[in-house]
């Protein structure tokens, strides 16, 4: 088999050893939750039980009108104790619901199973919707809306690449779920009608091949007709980034501003994929989710699977994960890449929660940005072609509609710049920054255009 990449990259230090070889555990056991209400990219939504409700788990909690919203389901059966705003994994606070475990009330209130495969495909879309799931690999946006492209579809991608140092969830699941994968696979497929898919993987995930190859043989979908395959890929970062992974498997590139579908893809996690098996099969909602614990500071790493708003410290204080409390420098919600750095870990995991790492002092190097030498790095290393130094000098000179016209909107803000570069420079965080500035003024020249 050929190994396909992408041009550009850099290879921060895998650091996958050290869960890669566990198993998932079920953390099941959870006597409170502190449920984010608005956990996907889209429109918000509001709660609809109010404190003191009995509640079961699966049970809808709060919901919103309009495409882009999903529904919220309580993941463990209790009584709403509070509704209130609480500090959430990208540092801002968000309202959640808070539900406890008490005694006489249990019980799941699951929908009732459907066939993927004989159902009309709103049907299907609504199911999915109605399930609440969201993209769990990234951005959480809201997987009914991108199974539903305006746009004909030729290759459905499963994401296993898992290209973020420390993470091994997506990998387990491959490794412990791989029927659900391809499953999961062909109902997307069947969704949006592509007559391909595949399922790609990084080289440093080869155990997960054969395990996914003899899936597919089995499968009786692949009997029925279904073209399915495993495409192995080169370990190098980013390559679960959607535009590098589209570019990787089929040579073409998702124009600037667009879509997956653009170039008649879609690429969907392999955690998302089994949400969606569990939705059909057992009437499930996404009311819980794999992730990885690691980091230097841990000194027990697991890849768990808990009900979403459970607080990362009462993993911790349930000996799920143990840390090196005097060694630790950083909590960092997903990879050391992409994810972000916390206050503290009395936060809830949400369902696009990869992993929480705890990184130890040899990890956390803090290095004085320095001016740049014009050395090319992020350039050759920038897996959109862009050039992140010379959009950095824009929006250091509050040049934001020069950035713009460079390609600054284009950035998925990776950190492969920020990682190879000599003097330290800081360009995500800048990036950032610009898009937020640059989002602002186009909204106030389009209020004074509308005035």
């Amino acid at each position: 088999m050929a190994i396909k990449t992408f041009r550009g990259g850099a290879h921060p230090p895998e650091k996958k050893d050290r869960s890669g070889g566990l198993a998932i555990e079920r953390i099941g056991d959870v006597k409170r939750v502190f449920i984010p209400v608005n956990q996907h990219f889209g429109a918000p939504i509001k709660p609809i039980v109010a404190v003191g409700d009995a509640v079961k788990r699966g049970q809808k909690i709060a919901d919103g009108n309009g495409m882009m919203t999903v529904p919220l389901h309580a993941s463990i059966a209790g009584v709403v104790k509070k509704i209130e705003p609480r500090l959430l994994c990208n540092n801002q606070e968000g309202p959640c619901i808070v539900i406890e475990a008490q005694e006489g009330v249990a019980g799941d209130e699951f929908m009732a199973p459907l066939d993927a495969f004989s159902c009309t495909k709103e049907e299907a879309l609504e199911r999915i919707r109605a399930a609440g799931i969201i993209g769990m690999g990234g951005a959480g946006f809201p997987t009914h809306v991108k199974l539903a492209p305006s746009k004909p579809i030729s290759l459905v991608i499963a994401n296993g690449a898992e290209c973020e140092p420390y993470l091994t969830i997506d990998e387990r699941t491959m490794i412990e779920r791989p029927e659900d994968v391809v499953e999961g696979l062909a109902i997307t497929m069947k969704i949006v009608g592509a007559p391909e898919g595949v399922i790609a993987v990084e080289q440093n995930k080869a155990r997960a091949v054969p395990l996914l190859e003899k899936a597919i043989s089995a499968s009786p979908r692949t009997r029925d007709g279904m073209k399915m395959r495993v495409q192995v890929l080169k370990t190098k970062y980013p390559q679960g980034g959607e535009k590098m992974l589209i570019t990787a498997l089929t040579g073409k590139e998702v124009p600037s501003g667009g879509l997956p579908m653009d170039v008649g893809c879609v690429v969907d996690n392999v955690g998302t994929l089994c949400a969606i098996v569990e939705a059909f099969r057992d009437g499930k909602p996404l009311i819980e989710r794999g992730l990885t614990l690691s980091g230097g500071a841990c000194t027990k790493p697991a890849n768990v699977v808990v009900p979403v708003g459970t607080l990362v410290s009462d993993l911790v204080a349930a000996g799920a994960a143990q840390v090196n409390e005097d060694g630790l420098r950083k909590v960092v919600f997903g990879g050391p890449m992409m994810g972000v750095a916390v206050p503290n870990y009395e936060i809830p995991v949400q369902k696009n929660t990869s992993g929480v790492l705890f990184m130890g002092k040899e990890e956390v190097r803090p290095a004085e940005e320095e001016p740049c030498i014009r050395c090319g790095r992020c350039m050759r290393a920038c897996g959109c072609s862009l050039s992140p130094a010379l959009l950095a000098v824009a929006i250091e000179t509050n040049n934001y509609k020069e950035a713009e016209k460079i390609g600054l909107m284009d950035c998925i803000e990776c950190g492969s710049c920020s990682f190879v570069c000599p003097a330290h420079r800081q360009l995500v965080q800048k990036f950032r920054l610009g898009k937020q500035v640059l989002r602002t003024m186009k909204q106030k020249e389009k209020e004074a255009q509308n005035a």
